[in-house]
């Protein structure tokens, strides 16, 4: 099948990229820009491993063809800090070691900025909730949640509450 040239904007940059008209998203961020950081676990969407956030939702990029994103605001989760400046939400999970193996991290931490992004006052049940598409196999959730938890102030929300 002959490829096709589209422009994604990616963590605020454009890139041209000539891929497969059925290329996934999740394909086109990880073999055609090397941003790996957003994992392809079951390739059904039902994991949440390859979540990013389109156009500030949550979306899983395994479900979505790259050419869909084209003219779309991409986050994956290299643009939510760096290394020696990690964001509110990193932060908070390794304060509150809320990973284990690290591989559904990526998708927790997308999922969790576009919920808080939009509702910086969510409670431990809307938290829950939402992450309940997200599966992990190591964690038990509960410092997922209270990192959230945490994470709030720096979106809008001023007082932590407990689990």
């Amino acid at each position: 099948m002959d490829e096709i040239d589209i422009t994604l904007t990616v963590n605020g940059t454009a890139h041209i990229l000539s891929v497969s008209p059925r290329t996934t998203l999740a394909d086109a961020l990880r073999q055609g820009l090397g941003l790996t950081g957003t994992h392809v676990g079951c390739e059904h969407g039902v994991c949440g491993a390859c979540t990013v956030i389109v156009d500030g939702a949550a979306m899983r990029s395994c479900l979505m063809l790259a050419a869909q994103a084209e003219r779309h605001a991409i986050t994956t989760v290299e643009g939510l800090g760096r290394p020696e400046a990690l964001g509110p939400l990193q932060a908070a999970f390794r304060k509150h070691h809320a990973l284990q193996c690290g591989f559904c991290t990526p998708g927790f931490l997308t999922t969790l900025h576009a919920l808080l992004t939009e509702e910086p006052d969510a409670d431990a049940e809307r938290i829950r909730e939402v992450v309940s598409g997200n599966l992990c196999r190591c964690t038990g959730y509960v410092a997922i949640i209270e990192a959230a938890l945490e994470a709030r102030a720096a979106y809008g929300h001023q007082e932590a509450e407990a689990c």
